[in-house]
């Protein structure tokens, strides 16, 4: 969830449902100065999300957790985000684990569905996105 309170843009209780990220903060303020987003910055301005015409908006989202040891203790990984599904890679295991799961009926993530035949398809495409998201972030 994202709250911004900007009256000359947005009216009081209007709700955007699309997937929005901490590193679109960044590029939605310089947008809202009027300054040029520089193309190293990964996020996206959501000033076209709350104007109503953004059509192309993401539809999942990469993420990396590398700091282990630390506070957490969770193993590094990365995965694929979508409105509905996670898929997550722990890269240093060996051999390789991943855990899938479907969100909206278990939103605690407690039924790992990775392995499930009925997911095979699923699973496929999801991997070949996290895949491709690496490549565009460069962490390929």
């Amino acid at each position: 969830p994202l709250n911004i309170r900007y009256p000359k843009l947005i009216k009081p209780g209007s709700v955007i449902h699309e997937m929005v990220l901490n590193i679109d903060i960044a590029p939605t303020v310089l947008d809202l100065a009027g300054v040029k987003i520089p193309s190293q910055i990964q996020g996206r301005s959501i000033v076209p999300l709350i104007r109503g015409n953004d059509t192309g908006w993401r539809k999942d989202w990469y993420y990396a957790f590398y700091e282990f040891p630390g506070p957490n203790m969770v193993p590094k990984n990365r995965g694929v985000r979508t409105e509905r599904y996670k898929l997550i890679e722990y890269y240093e295991e060996m051999p390789k684990e991943y855990e899938l799961y479907d969100l909206q009926e278990d939103p605690k993530e407690l039924h790992n569905l990775y392995g499930d035949p009925r997911y095979r398809d699923l699973t496929e495409r999801l991997m070949k996105r996290l895949n491709e998201l690496r490549t565009e972030t460069s962490e390929a």
